[in-house]
């Protein structure tokens, strides 16, 4: 069984840092690929930034130079690093897991996610 667990959220000000963590446990996890999702209010559950745990990366345009998605392999943990944040960040944020080494931006393709944590940006 499959477990995600987010941690790290919060309420930060417009241009300063959070950073998620996401416990990975249940699976050896090399051949898998993990991402974050968000999701705001009355929108879609959105791309984020995806990783293999070889270290392959990819943000979507609105995060990239400002989001860092890093894996520590021993320690079974996908982290996100969230600089220069702004409250159009504002949303939920989702780890998830497919069994594929094939990167992928759709959340239909992820089997596996978290129960959420809350980040708010505020202006």
């Amino acid at each position: 069984q499959v477990q995600l667990v987010e941690s790290g959220g919060g309420l930060v000000q417009a241009g300063g840092s959070l950073r998620l963590s996401c416990a990975a446990s249940g699976r050896t996890f090399s051949s898998y690929t993990m991402a974050w999702f968000r999701q705001a209010p009355g929108k879609e559950r959105e791309f984020v930034a995806a990783i293999r745990w070889s270290g392959m990366t990819d943000y979507a345009d609105s995060v990239k130079g400002r989001f860092t998605i890093s894996t520590d392999n021993a320690k079974n943990t996908v982290t996100l690093q969230m600089n220069s944040l702004q409250p159009e960040d504002t949303a939920v944020y989702y780890c998830a897991a497919r069994p594929s080494w094939l990167l992928s931006r759709t959340k239909d393709a992820y089997d596996y996610w978290g129960q959420g944590t809350q980040v708010t940006v505020s202006s």
